[in-house]
């Protein structure tokens, strides 16, 4: 493998990133990149291990504090900006859409060779949020099937979406629909109500956290046919029964708001998925899984307010060092997160 061509990367000093060229794209759209990124480690910080982080949808990597966190606890960080999306996201692109979520397998693979070969030996811990944890888990299962689990050693969910929201005969009627609408029409955008969650977390509305808006739109990007039939082949194989081959943790909020409308509820609820699907389905990852719901958390749980974004830190730190993912400064019991954390800048 050749070495990566570290670049600048649009989060400023401390961040490098690396295009992943990854050929004409097998869905028609031209040529398709996937970028990794790096946060640099500064002096005196110890490297026990890594993180490679994924997004979701209408996502990518902006939350530096998070990143801070788990490099105070000994895990060099890197995140993965897939293909069509965020920062890989290129003219002509219809923005994040893939017909088969194990396509992802191909820049998902190479970002984890790259940090493998600058960390020989060293364990990974994969985290991912929302999409990202249903692509994520699909991913890990496949690795595992072929016998190729190092060296992730540990899988973190924050919110992962594991079933379609709606009651389940909806959810049926729809998935039937989907399967022969994707062979027709692939790229048609389904109508869905912009809900509220982006003006939750941007300066811009009620939130603390200053992101690129043409990168994550506040209403989001348009759902594609092509892309949910994806979704929901994914969700039929997590429902079958996965085993990723390493112990999971699993973070959501206690309660879910899907009402689209805004009020005080909506910073204090998961108002993108069904927490409840969430804790229905996370068995299904196989193995040692560890679900914890962090009362009045956000969809991404370190982007709520202060007090349960201080919990799911606290959550993530302890189960990183019962599980020996984790190195803190001697006699420092407390999570790195509890010393007060910063909002990304964009």
């Amino acid at each position: 493998m050749s070495s990566p061509h570290w670049q600048p990367d649009i989060l400023g000093d401390g961040y490098r990133q690396h295009v992943l060229d990854l050929g004409a794209d097998p869905d028609g759209e031209g040529r398709i990149v996937a970028v990794l990124v790096r946060r640099d480690i500064q002096p005196g910080e110890t490297v026990h291990g890594a993180v490679l982080y994924v997004h979701g949808f209408s996502d990518y990597f902006f939350q530096t504090p998070l990143a801070d966190f788990l490099a105070a606890h000994g895990l060099v960080f890197y995140a993965l900006d897939l293909r069509k999306s965020g920062r890989a996201r290129r003219e002509g692109h219809t923005a994040h859409y893939v017909s088969d979520l194990a396509l992802y397998d191909t820049e998902l693979d190479r970002a984890l060779g790259i940090i493998s070969a600058a960390h020989p030996g060293l364990p990974v811990v994969v985290l991912a949020h929302s999409t990202g944890g249903l692509i994520t888990s699909l991913w890990l299962d496949r690795r595992r099937a072929a016998g190729r689990v190092p060296p992730v050693a540990g899988l973190v969910l924050n919110s992962p979406w594991f079933d379609l929201q709606g009651k389940p005969s909806h959810r049926g009627i729809l998935t039937q629909l989907l399967r022969v609408l994707a062979k027709i029409a692939p790229f048609r955008q389904l109508s869905t109500l912009p809900g509220v969650y982006g003006q939750t977390i941007h300066t811009s509305g009620t939130g603390e956290w200053d992101f690129d808006l043409t990168l994550k739109p506040l209403t989001g990007f348009p759902v594609t046919v092509g892309w949910l039939n994806a979704v929901r082949r994914g969700h039929a194989r997590l429902h079958r029964g996965l085993d990723v081959g390493v112990p999971s943790l699993v973070l959501r909020s206690d309660r879910s708001d899907l009402s689209g409308v805004y009020s005080e509820l909506s910073d204090r609820t998961d108002t993108v998925l069904d927490v409840t699907h969430i804790a229905r389905w996370a068995g299904c990852l196989g193995g040692e899984t560890t679900v914890v719901p962090i009362p009045g958390a956000r969809h991404d749980v370190f982007l709520s307010l202060p007090q349960p974004r201080e919990h799911a830190y606290q959550v993530l730190g302890s189960w990183l060092d019962q599980h020996g993912l984790s190195t803190r400064p001697a006699g420092d019991d407390k999570p790195a997160a509890e010393g007060g954390i910063t909002p990304a800048a964009s």
